[in-house]
């Protein structure tokens, strides 16, 4: 599969839909206009790449709503060379994007199959993360902290203490919470003990698993 003139026209207009549903950070849009979704997913999906839908692709895991990863991404309000961690790497597409924005991204993923299919998709694409990790991600990842950001890609029924404590200060937690149905929550760790709290509504994400490898 090939990225094409077409294929860029329909990222910029899903950038104009993101842009009407409130996403305002220039990176994070420059980030969707200019990875190619479509090569993310199965290709007989390749047609609705574009569109503000999730996909599954495979291991009863989706690729997320680009509206939910430009959502997610403008919370943490990445900067270049944050060291950003990510808790289920997925495709890789939620990945692409804060390396895109200039991130050091280290990604951990439960899901075996999920897991080496992506990093063999990441060496095709020259995507370089950091890190691409085979393992729990309730536990996050102590040896590598402090962090400037955690990005959370799956519905955590709590707040795993272990990624509040791998923030660094000034660090954001951004983080799906709720069984069926999650509510968005942004932690920011304000001092070694104190952390603000605020909630985005709510979002539908596949569950978080925790000692299931």
């Amino acid at each position: 599969m090939k990225d094409t003139l077409k294929h860029r026209g329909m990222r910029n207009k899903l950038a104009d839909v993101l842009i009407k549903k409130g996403i305002t950070d220039k990176k994070v849009l420059d980030a969707i206009r200019s990875i190619p979704r479509h090569l993310f997913i199965d290709s007989s999906f390749e047609g609705h790449a574009y569109q503000d839908k999730a996909f599954p692709i495979g291991a009863e895991q989706t690729i997320s709503q680009p509206y939910t990863v430009a959502f997610q991404t403008e919370l943490l309000e990445v900067k270049s060379g944050h060291k950003i961690l990510e808790i289920g790497t997925g495709s890789g597409y939620q990945t692409a994007v804060l390396l895109k924005m200039n991130a050091k991204v280290y990604t951990i993923e439960r899901q075996l199959l999920l897991f080496k299919k992506t990093k063999i998709f990441f060496d095709k694409m020259g995507y370089r993360p950091k890190k691409t990790i085979f393992g729990d991600g309730y536990k996050g990842l102590p040896e590598q902290a402090p962090f400037d950001g955690i990005i959370v890609t799956a519905g955590a029924p709590e707040v795993p203490k272990a990624l509040l404590s791998q923030l660094s200060i000034g660090g954001r937690l951004v983080i799906p919470v709720g069984v069926d149905e999650q509510i968005m929550t942004l932690f920011i760790r304000n001092s070694e003990k104190e952390f603000e709290k605020k909630e985005f509504g709510s979002f539908r994400f596949v569950p978080l698993l925790a000692d299931k490898n």
